[in-house]
């Protein structure tokens, strides 16, 4: 259905009696704002926490960060152990329970929030004395119990078995793993197997380890003052006891020699996760830190970005094109242009990246991309000065980085002072063309033919391939062949057969199903309802409002979509006609059909049947089960392709029914769990009108 975009026009009528004002001149630009940010009072405890405070009197509020500056951690066989720590601490403390710190906490409005190695409170100014207090209490005496550890466990074991088919996952993990190698502490990452090598114990060694306050500063913002923060200071946080964390090397990661597509088969994706990257040595200290920054911007930093233009507004690709480049003063950081792509423009989309990055490398930028991209970064710093938590950030910056003190005070210079030529060098310097790692996760039978044809300035691109562990491996094998004596009907045949048999299915006149899945702690409930009667209902609804509804009833329907209800057409009722019946399958003839080969599925070989022009259809090699549906339709323009994901079959009433269906859109994913499936009882004719 067409939105309905209302526009309100105002119109403002400005009188000048005294002049007439030349509208046809750009009006000159200002002086650029003074920044006036206060330089942090200091002390030092004995037992090595640096605390920095900064007065602001505006507003009856103080914020409050704690950040220990530890090295990168390498935790090896027990990658996880860190998110352990970071979901244990602030359950309260060996004097206070969980739940009543928790409940003080909400009674005083206020935020506490804990990482592995960083804690963050924000209050009234008025209760400033108490939250220090529970903050410290809870970072230097937390309450680490086996029960708390068992939650979070299978919480983080739930997390990884959803995003075993995850792609935007899958391609995090590699691009991060390929980059710094598996053993390097920004490479590693959990696995169930890690998850279940770490015990509680685990957790409190790394917790004595490395939350110590050696390296930890202690930054106070708001409508305090120092006498104050400094006896609320050392009375709650003296108690911590003084250490220093282990110390350990680790091998310094290098580029590839020559630029290379890394590719990581995800067989359910529907697009692919492209990401060009490139280590790059760079530091907020250093002297070319800013024009790095601006380069970005006017690269990939927003929706102006020139990857954006090209691959979004030029071509059509995708919904966004994006780059960025990070700073670190331990080890290398990543540049990286990424997209998410319709897998049929993957191959395309990767050159399109790389003459991107080729033409910001060798040709200037103009002027007017310079002069606008300063003027954004600019505002977005004037904004963002209003932001305690900004403050913050600068004063650690300024005293973990070794930066002058006047950094941000000069920052408004600084952005001024990059040229053309020093963007030009910066592009040169940090954004690798001839020794770039393409990293891809999608869909192998549908991308790699062509991804092996890629070439740009004259050279084939190599392809090499890697498993969901980031293991080298062999290219994946497309060509299986179709047993002899397999065909359309005989697939579709041996599905009927597997989930109960013609007689069984054809004994049924109905069904109804309710199903529930969560997106962003929301609860979506799902209820489908169908006929042998040419009768269908499909109802999606969020906290007791329908968002989607679809209704067919014979030969006429409607759908309604944000409220608003409309009619279906003859060709809109023909397709929901074909998927109308209790099993679609049943109508199936060996002329409509096609059997195209045999793909893998999350793992499982499957026939693939091509059904319409729009939909494909999987069954299982081996059991005979449907896996997936993928479904292709138009919007916007642009071709788009829905996946639908079957499994965790269940009898009822003689029959397999898939009690888990996830379907998959871009990178939205949702997780239906059906709740009950009722055969031939539940479904009245009033339900489709």
């Amino acid at each position: 259905m067409k939105k309905i975009y209302i526009t309100l026009v105002f119109a403002l009528f400005t009188i000048v009696a005294s002049a007439q004002i030349d509208r046809s001149v750009m009006p000159k630009s200002g002086p650029a704002p003074e920044i006036n940010l206060k330089e942090p009072q200091r002390f030092e405890l004995k037992n090595g926490l640096k605390v920095l405070v900064v007065e602001n009197h505006k507003l009856p509020r103080v914020s409050i960060q704690l950040r220990i500056d530890n090295p990168p951690i390498a935790e090896g066989d027990k990658a996880g152990v860190s998110s352990f720590v970071s979901s244990l601490l602030g359950n309260g403390s060996k004097t206070i329970s969980k739940d009543d710190f928790n409940e003080e906490v909400d009674f005083l409005g206020a935020r506490i929030n804990f990482g592995s190695q960083s804690a963050f409170a924000s209050s009234l100014s008025k209760y400033f004395p108490r939250i220090i207090e529970l903050m410290a209490d809870a970072a230097i005496h937390p309450n680490f119990t086996q029960e708390e550890f068992d939650k979070e466990k299978e919480k983080i074991l739930t997390g990884l078995k959803s995003q075993e088919k995850d792609v935007a996952s899958i391609a995090g993990r590699a691009q991060s793993a390929l980059a710094y190698g598996k053993d390097h502490p920004y490479g590693e990452f959990t696995t169930p197997e890690t998850i279940n090598n770490i015990s509680l114990i685990d957790a409190k060694n790394f917790y004595s380890n490395y939350f110590v306050p050696a390296n930890a500063y202690l930054i106070v913002i708001g409508d305090v003052n120092l006498k104050e923060v400094e006896k609320l200071v050392k009375k709650n946080f003296t108690p911590w006891t003084k250490a220093t964390p282990p110390s350990f090397q680790f091998s310094k990661p290098t580029d590839v020699q020559y630029t290379q597509i890394n590719f990581i088969d995800v067989p359910n994706a529907v697009q692919s996760e492209i990401a060009v990257e490139s280590l790059v040595d760079l530091k907020m200290s250093d002297a070319d830190y800013f024009p790095a920054l601006i380069t970005n911007q006017i690269l990939g930093g927003g929706g102006e970005g020139r990857l954006f233009l090209n691959l979004r507004e030029d071509k059509g690709y995708t919904y966004g094109a994006y780059s960025s480049i990070g700073n670190d003063k331990y080890a290398p950081s990543r540049f990286r242009a990424t997209a998410q792509v319709r897998n049929a423009v993957t191959d395309s989309s990767i050159v399109e990246i790389l003459k991107e990055i080729d033409k910001i490398r060798t040709e200037p930028v103009s002027a007017d991309d310079l002069k606008n991209t300063k003027a954004k970064y600019i505002g977005r710093f004037i904004m963002a000065l209003e932001r305690p938590e900004t403050i913050a950030g600068y004063a650690l910056n300024i005293e973990t980085e070794g930066l002058p003190k006047d950094y941000y005070k000069t920052y408004l210079e600084r952005i001024n002072a990059v040229s053309i030529a020093d963007v030009q060098k910066a592009a040169q310097k940090y954004f690798s063309a001839t020794n770039a790692r393409i990293v891809i996760a999608g869909k192998g039978s549908e991308v790699i033919e062509n991804l092996e044809k890629v070439t740009f300035n004259g050279k084939t691109v190599p392809v090499k391939y890697y498993d969901k562990m980031l293991n080298a491996t062999e290219k994946p094998d497309y060509d299986a062949a179709v047993p002899e004596g397999m065909s359309a009907q005989t697939v579709i045949e041996k599905y009927i057969n597997a989930i109960g048999g013609k007689d069984k299915l054809t004994s049924v006149s109905s069904y109804a199903m309710t199903a529930e899945a969560e997106i962003q702690g929301m609860k979506l409930n799902l209820d489908i309802k169908k006929t042998t009667n040419g009768q269908f209902m499909q109802d999606v609804q969020m906290m007791g409002n329908s968002m989607s509804k679809q209704v067919l009833d014979g030969d006429s329907g409607y759908m309604v979509m944000q409220g608003q209800r409309k009619e279906l057409d003859e060709a809109e009722i023909a397709k929901i006609k074909t998927e109308s019946s209790p099993f679609a399958e049943l109508n199936y003839s060996n002329s409509d059909i096609t059997l195209e080969g045999i793909e893998d599925i999350d793992g499982k070989k499957a026939y693939k049947i091509r059904v319409t022009d729009e939909k494909s259809s999987f069954y299982d090699v081996a059991s005979g089960l449907k896996l997936q549906d993928v479904v292709t339709a138009e919007m916007n323009g642009q071709q788009m392709s829905s996946t639908f994901n079957f499994s965790d079959y269940k009898e009822v009433s003689g029959i397999m029914f898939p009690f888990t269906l996830t379907q998959s859109m871009g990178p939205q994913k949702v997780d239906f769990v059906v709740k009950s499936i009722m055969v031939n009882e539940g479904v009245t004719d009033a339900d489709f009108k």
